[in-house]
Parts: structure tokens; C-alpha cells; sequence
């Protein structure tokens, strides 16, 4: 790294509050009301070990929280990656519009090839040993598959709430999009009656605030068919419903059925939670190829066999790099 991009790397108060002030009386309230109120009450937060009542709170809850899942060096590492990505990206967008909101970005949705797994970062976070004996017991099988290496991070002045949402859904129509596939033609079984076939764990590179925008989770909505609070519906509860404050170096382990969203971030300071998402055994989608042969060859067997449906072809470039409008090729899984 050069001195001038680890410069760049140290000053992130340069990146946010486009448009917006700081110091505007609605967002010092905002900042006030959040510092006293915001957190969820009670929040568990295991270490490695406790495998069993990770796997309990995660199917109580549809999350649980695990700390020290990193080493303060692979922390760093993470960071690092992270805040380059963050650089690359809102270097196409002087404004901040950002593309899941007002100064609000997906890394994945950010990304010609929908995930960050071309980058070394991304790819240290496969085979921990602090991560995997847990997916594995919420699984129930080692045979689980990456979906993709993504995540978010959010920009100070991301004053607004994120509708609450999951990461996934029942079949709907290939022209709405490709990434659904559970449809019970009688109409009995939706997608959130199912065992859980989709994982996100969100790695968190710093630590997370009342005030940089921590994610809000409805706690036991994943298997829940009510339908989802607007905004303006949303109590107030919800909306403090936060997961925080949690320590740099550890893991939000999602079940990403279970509502949840994005929350201001007001403090001076960019706020990343890069991820990665797993399929279940015996659930698929379709997915994008993100890694190249060369690097697939370079990982652990373990992450070999996690990503053995994203390689590109030893003969294929594997095209990489930073956009507002991700159109990659999509791969259905039954022509691998």
C-alpha cells in the first residue's frame, strides 16, 4: 500500500455528509435521541465455543452474535479492504446517492461480478475456525456453499431508515429476477415455513455504535407471515431494535428470512459490514462466478469445496472492479 492511499485509508471523515449537515437541529436530535435509546436490550454476545446456544439463539431469534470471531489482525486486514473498496466505489458517485439509499451502499451491489470474493480479504474469511464449527451445527452438514461475499457499509449522512426487508423470498417470475427458486405449487408452504436455507454472516471490521448505523433486527420474525411495517407503520420499538454495541472482530450469524434493515449512521465515521452468504445443503439459487480458477486453486480444501460453484473457467477472464449497476452473467446451478 503506498503512503498516500494509507493516508487516504486513516481519514475516512471525508467521505460522508454530502448535502447534508452535521449540524442541523433534526440531526442532533436524531443523534441525541439515538445515543440515550438505541440498542437492543439484553443482547447476548457468545464466544466461538458456545456452539450449541449459538445455534439455539440463531433459531429463537433468526441472529445471534458471536465476538472474537477474528484476530485483531485479521480485523485490521478486513478494515483495510474494506475502506479501499469504499474508495473505489464512491469514487463513481461524488453525490452520494449511493444504491440502497442516501449514502448507503451494497458491496456486492457495487461490484461487476455481484460479490467481493476476487479480493483477498473477502477470501481470509472462509474457513475460520471460530465460524465454520457454527454454520456447520446450524446446517447440520459441512456440505453448505457460498452464495456470494458481499456485505454493506453506510456513509455518514445516512440520516434515513432502511424499510425493513429480508434477504430472500418465495419463486417469482425469471423476469423479475433470478435470485428466488422455493415455489410450493399447492399454495401450503412458503419459503419462511421451511428449516433455514440461507445464511448471511456479517463480519464487522469496527466496532458498531448506537451511532453509526447499526443494523435493526425484529428478533423471531423468520418464520413469520405477517406482512412487513412501512416506515411510517414501523413503532418506534423496531426501529431502536438494533444490534448494538457490539466489538470489532465479531460476527452477526443471520438468518436473512428475518426482517431487518439499515439505521442512520450520524457519527464521523464510514461503517462496513462486509459478509458472506450460504446456501443451505439442500437449497439453491442461482449464482454469479466471482473467483478465478487461480485463486479457487490457492484456498484451503475446505474453501475449495465452499466455492466450488463461483470458479470461473481456467480459460475465462474473470472481469472485476467497481459500478453502480451490476449486470453480471447468471449461472443456474443445474449447469455447473
Amino acid at each position: 500500500m503506498t503512503d498516500t492511499a494509507s493516508t487516504r485509508l486513516q481519514r475516512r471523515d471525508d467521505l460522508g455528509w454530502a448535502g447534508r449537515d452535521r449540524n442541523d437541529p433534526e440531526v442532533v436530535a436524531l443523534r441525541e435521541h439515538l445515543a440515550a435509546n438505541n440498542g437492543l436490550a439484553g443482547l447476548d454476545i457468545l464466544e466461538p465455543g458456545e456452539i450449541d446456544r449459538a445455534v439455539t439463539l440463531f433459531r429463537r431469534d433468526g441472529f445471534v452474535v458471536v465476538a472474537d470471531a477474528l484476530t485483531p489482525e485479521q480485523t485490521q486486514i478486513l478494515r483495510h479492504g474494506c475502506d479501499e473498496v469504499i474508495d473505489e466505489i464512491i469514487a463513481l458517485d461524488d453525490d452520494r446517492f449511493g444504491n440502497r439509499g442516501s449514502h448507503r451502499y451494497s458491496f456486492g451491489g457495487s461490484s461487476i461480478t455481484r460479490s467481493q470474493l476476487h479480493r483477498p480479504e473477502w477470501q481470509m474469511l472462509l474457513d475460520l475456525p471460530t465460524v465454520t464449527p457454527i454454520l456447520a451445527a446450524i446446517f447440520g452438514s459441512g456440505d453448505y456453499m457460498l452464495r456470494a461475499a458481499s456485505g454493506d457499509f453506510c456513509l455518514p449522512g445516512a440520516v434515513e431508515y432502511q424499510p425493513l426487508h429480508a434477504d430472500t423470498r418465495d419463486f417469482e417470475s425469471r423476469s423479475s429476477t433470478p435470485y428466488n427458486s422455493f415455489s410450493d405449487p399447492r399454495g401450503h408452504l412458503t419459503l419462511r415455513d421451511l428449516p433455514c436455507p440461507y445464511v448471511c454472516v456479517n463480519f464487522l471490521p469496527q466496532d458498531i455504535t448506537r451511532l453509526n448505523g447499526p443494523t435493526r433486527q425484529i428478533p423471531g420474525t423468520q418464520h413469520s407471515r405477517a406482512p412487513m411495517p412501512t416506515l411510517d407503520e414501523e413503532p418506534e420499538w423496531m426501529r431502536l431494535s438494533t444490534v448494538c454495541p457490539v466489538p470489532a472482530g465479531a460476527v452477526q450469524i443471520r438468518d436473512v428470512r428475518a426482517w431487518h434493515g439499515g439505521t442512520p449512521n450520524v457519527s464521523d465515521e464510514a461503517r462496513s459490514i462486509p459478509n458472506l452468504e450460504f446456501y443451505a445443503p439442500w437449497y439453491r439459487e442461482p449464482v454469479s462466478p466471482s473467483i478465478t480458477y487461480e485463486d479457487h486453486r490457492r484456498l484451503s480444501p475446505h474453501a475449495q469445496h465452499l466455492t466450488r460453484f463461483l470458479v470461473a473457467d481456467s480459460s475465462e477472464t474473470l472481469v472485476t472492479g467497481p459500478t453502480l449497476r451490476p449486470d453480471p452473467p447468471i449461472v443456474p446451478l443445474d449447469a455447473v
